[in-house]
């Protein structure tokens, strides 16, 4: 079983104990997704730390985004409450990259790589995928990307 598992199973029960019901119900839905990623496909499987971070990233994402749908439809305390389900989802994940970090980053990649021009960003961005591993946005790299590229 993976270490970020048992980690998140083990917050879930000092979270019951002390009757905090957001971070309680935060990690009962995260489990809730690694176990339906576990069994999804023709035969269930454990999933490693690596494959429970990505679970843990398309989670806080949706919070995200759930966010600013209530946001933007004036339903305030939704969106209140998907924002601090949103943080007690992102105190599981690796620290984001600062945009000086990335810039430099992709930087390196681009001048590894030989890019010259846009027709290069899908190679340059394979490899700053890579390189980020989680600890950016797709849609930041890509706008870092296309930045230094254009």
């Amino acid at each position: 079983m993976s270490a970020l598992k048992d980690r998140l199973r083990a917050d879930l029960t000092s979270a019951m104990k002390s009757r905090d019901e957001l971070r309680t119900a935060t990690l009962r839905m995260v489990l809730a997704a690694v176990s339906a990623e576990e069994v999804a496909g023709k035969e269930a499987r454990e999933l490693s730390d690596d494959e429970v971070l990505a679970v843990l990233r398309r989670e806080a994402k949706r919070r995200r985004e759930a966010a600013e749908a209530f946001g933007g439809a004036g339903r305030a305390e939704q969106a209140d409450r998907e924002r601090a389900e949103g943080e007690v989802v992102a105190g599981y994940l690796p620290a984001q990259l600062e945009d000086a970090d990335l810039a430099a980053l992709v930087a390196d990649v681009v001048t590894r790589t030989g890019a010259t021009g846009m027709k290069d960003m899908g190679r340059v961005m394979g490899a700053a995928n890579a390189e980020v591993a989680g600890r950016a946005e797709g849609s930041r790299v890509a706008a870092e990307v296309r930045r230094q590229l254009g």
